[in-house]
């Protein structure tokens, strides 16, 4: 089995024994929606897919583990390299670039590394085109217009 789906099973696992059956919702489409948007921008930009998707599912894991939003990116960071060790699937150096990662994935207002800025975009993409009648966030919307100029969406 490869990584990718070793990963999701875990996740799975994780997420089936959530107790609210809307929060279970909402964590398997958001996780994994990330995920395929993270494929995506890393596919444009010439980043690592595979470790992509691995951040993607991993990124909000710990909200949705803890049912616990507060400084989840960093608690998440935390949590993923617990998970990535534990599994086997990465080595120190794929695991290091997850983790850093999530660690600044919700710090939208900032630039990273390229591999970083992939997961903050697919996180962007995913809230702004999981309803596209809502209201766009005021602190993603500069980063929403970029996206879609990007990939020729204006």
């Amino acid at each position: 089995m490869n990584r990718i789906e070793v990963l999701r099973q875990y996740i799975d696992n994780i997420l089936l024994n959530m107790l609210d059956v809307e929060e279970r919702r909402c964590a398997y489409v958001h996780l994994y929606g990330v995920a395929q948007y993270c494929a995506l921008i890393a596919l444009k930009r010439g980043e690592n897919v595979e470790l992509a998707i691995m951040a993607g599912m991993l990124h909000d894991i710990y909200s949705y583990a803890k049912m616990d939003t507060k400084n989840h990116a960093h608690k998440g960071a935390v949590l993923a390299r617990e998970i990535l060790t534990s599994l086997q699937i990465t080595n120190e150096d794929e695991t290091k670039i997850i983790c850093d990662a999530i660690y600044t994935h919700s710090e939208k207002g900032l630039v990273h590394f390229a591999f970083n800025e992939v997961l903050k975009d697919a996180d962007i993409l995913h809230h702004c085109l999981y309803n596209p009648t809502l209201e766009i966030m005021p602190h993603e919307k500069s980063r929403y217009e970029k996206l879609k100029i990007e990939f020729g969406i204006v």
